[in-house]
């Protein structure tokens, strides 16, 4: 089974007006801000605790663990997030620090490999006993992350080579008898060892990694069970049964025939059946990929590529379920999902799974970050109340403005390293062939065994569907060029030299194949805002409509159209204006329309209900993309609106 392999990112050069925004941040507002948060620096922030728990763990302070059991992952994707950078910004101060950070991991690193401050720190003897909660092979897992990308942006093998003697451990531990069945509780570390293979060559990490997968869900279930185990020891103290589907145990893996439980452990967990069924040529596992992505995008995944419907386990429900003011959506779970879509894309070569990667990307991931990169959602709703946000309530989870870091804080550094490295979301190759997956202004280089091929991007998307390639390549065959034909894109053309030109187009990608030593292909496309209804089976928007433009979803905010949004009613025989502000939002494409809204006028704020039918007065709106919500102060929020009949 072919997969289309990423570019290196020190070969992507982005300079784009729409994600300058971001990337921009990660080296000069992302990276230092969460250093300054791991080690418990910011005022009125959530402690982190993260960097103090390595000290105690490697015995240079006394002290003891604090924070969740997970708290090292926070360090790890941070590092994750500076090596991608270093790849494509050098900054010796900044390398030098995360060589002094990893220097304190190997100094927390136990004489067998072991590295979890939680367990070193508290319970020792207690290791590997409560994998269902302890999440020691999750947190292995973003550890190994951060190792190889460190590996292979600077070369220094330290870290590389403290995460393999604790793979090492994790692989003869786990093929112990009494551990022959063990699976980890949140699903991570597959990941972790399937890059260690792919960098070190040693296909043993790959095969500790399908056996994991393989086990999962298996008789007798070790999830289900391990509580009965004599070292046992609670850690969340949760009174509730174990549900097994909340881990994806409740079946065999290749069984799975729907998106269930954590939406985070399960996309992981599809990460790395995607990468193994490739790995393996295992056609059984790769068809319950699809099965699976297929659930999520067609019956369980927002308009904003939000997944997870419930706060309660943070959790898929049921097909169409998808509530829009109390919904999780975790950052986290978009950046899966976006991971997921990513390697399917990879291994079919088709553009859908593009689509929904970028939906994820351009509307849950931004919005989970402010524009000045120091403040965070955790919980992505689609409508906000502030009013209604109450400790204590069911609605506890949502928050209506950002906040400066949580105490369960892996939405702010997984966020960072998506941003370091979005040039391994728009470019995949084979050989001598180049895809395009997203169109995002840059330069990129790749070499192949017969010259170098250079493609310069320019477009003003996605607020405009007109991208002006140029490829400049001294190869001496021709090479096909696969261009991304997105499933919004009407009226999709491409002119080289002016010259109108009909390419292949399969599975939304428009393939051309030439020498290009010095072509110019302009593609213009059409993607008008426009509205977009719900399957009639999505209960929480009947009667409703949302705005889409290209892989933008937009929204109501209060700073633009005032409070009381649930009262608004859209005109949907009236055309939607759109207008490119360079003030609003640091630059962005506005959208307005025409409604009404139930006029507050006759009540006299005694009478709750009243036999009269409301009065409606007509209003002018104006619309945002949902990513750059709560960016201009607090207040209400809605993605779905009532339409007039």
């Amino acid at each position: 089974m072919e997969k289309l392999e990423l570019l290196p990112l020190k070969d992507i050069h982005l300079d784009d007006p729409f994600w300058n925004k971001y990337t921009r941040l990660v080296t000069k507002q992302i990276i230092p801000y969460q250093w300054e948060t791991l080690n418990d620096r910011i005022p009125d922030a959530e402690p982190s605790h993260c960097i103090s728990n390595f000290q105690v763990a490697a015995g240079l302070k006394e002290g003891t663990f604090e924070g969740a059991v997970f708290q090292d992952t926070d360090v790890a994707k941070w590092l994750e997030a500076v090596a991608y950078s270093l790849s494509y910004e050098p900054d010796s101060s900044l390398e030098k620090t995360a060589d002094e950070v990893i220097d304190l991991i190997g100094k927390a690193q136990q004489p067998d490999g072991y590295i979890n401050t939680y367990f070193t720190i508290l319970a020792p003897e207690h290791r590997w006993s409560n994998l269902r909660e302890g999440h020691e092979l999750y947190t292995a897992g973003h550890l190994l992350e951060a190792a190889v990308a460190y590996y292979k942006v600077t070369g220094k093998d330290k870290f590389l080579n403290i995460m393999r003697r604790f793979a090492d451990l994790i692989c003869d531990v786990f093929h112990q008898e009494k551990y022959s069945r063990a699976v980890p509780g949140h699903q991570e570390v597959e990941i972790g060892l399937i890059k260690l293979s792919e960098v070190t060559g040693d296909r043993k990490y790959m095969d500790m990694a399908k056996d994991f997968i393989d086990r999962r869900g298996t008789e007798p279930n070790y999830l289900v069970s391990e509580h009965k185990n004599p070292l046992w020891f609670s850690i969340f103290k949760d009174v509730k049964p174990f549900l097994p589907e909340y881990s994806q145990c409740h079946k065999p893996v290749r069984e799975q025939e729907s998106a269930e439980g954590h939406s985070v452990r399960a996309t992981y967990m599809y990460c790395a059946m995607a990468d193994l069924a490739a790995a393996y040529d295992d056609k059984e596992l790769f068809q319950a990929c699809e099965r699976l992505w297929n659930n999520i995008v067609e019956r369980r995944m927002y308009i904003t590529g939000g997944i997870g419907s419930s706060g309660a386990y943070e959790r898929f429900t049921t097909d169409y379920d998808l509530p829009n003011d109390c919904n999780y959506s975790e950052s986290c779970a978009s950046i899966g999902l976006a991971l997921f879509s990513r390697r399917m894309a990879q291994i079919t070569k088709n553009g859908k799974y593009i689509d929904a990667m970028e939906r994820a990307l351009y509307n849950t991931v931004l919005a989970g970050i402010a524009m000045d990169g120091k403040s965070f959602f955790y919980v992505n709703p689609l409508e906000v109340w502030p009013g209604n946000c109450l400790s204590h309530t069911s609605m506890e989870h949502v928050k209506p403005v950002r906040q400066k870091w949580f105490g369960v804080a892996c939405c702010p550094p997984n966020i960072a390293r998506t941003l370091a490295s979005l040039g391994e979301y728009i470019y995949f190759r084979k050989d001598d062939d180049l895809w395009v997956n997203m169109y995002v202004s840059g330069e990129t280089a790749f070499r192949t065994e017969k010259g170098t091929v250079t493609i310069t991007q320019n477009t003003r998307f996605p607020f405009e569907g007109m991208v002006h390639l140029h490829i400049a390549s001294d190869t001496s065959r021709p090479f096909r060029l696969a261009l991304h034909v997105p499933s919004y894109a009407a009226n999709f053309t491409l002119t080289a030299g002016g010259v109108r030109i009909q390419p292949e187009i399969k599975d939304g990608y428009a393939y051309l194949e030439d020498h290009f030593a010095d072509t110019d292909i302009t593609i213009t496309f059409d993607m008008p805002a426009h509205f977009t209804y719900a399957h009639p089976d999505v209960r929480a928007d009947a009667g409703k409509t949302a705005i889409e433009k290209g892989p933008l979803v937009y929204c109501l905010e209060e700073a633009d159209n005032g409070d009381h949004l649930a009262d608004i009613y859209i005109n949907t025989k009236q055309p939607l204006e759109e207008t490119y502000s360079e003030t609003i939002l640091s630059g962005t494409c506005i959208i307005k329309a025409k409604g009404k809204k139930i006029s507050a006028g006759g009540w006299d704020g005694q009478t709750l209900y009243a036999s009269q039918p409301p009065v409606l007065e007509d209003v002018d709106l104006q619309f945002i993309p949902y990513c750059y919500w709560d960016n201009r102060g607090g207040g209400e929020m809605s993605v779905w609106m009532k339409y007039l009949i």
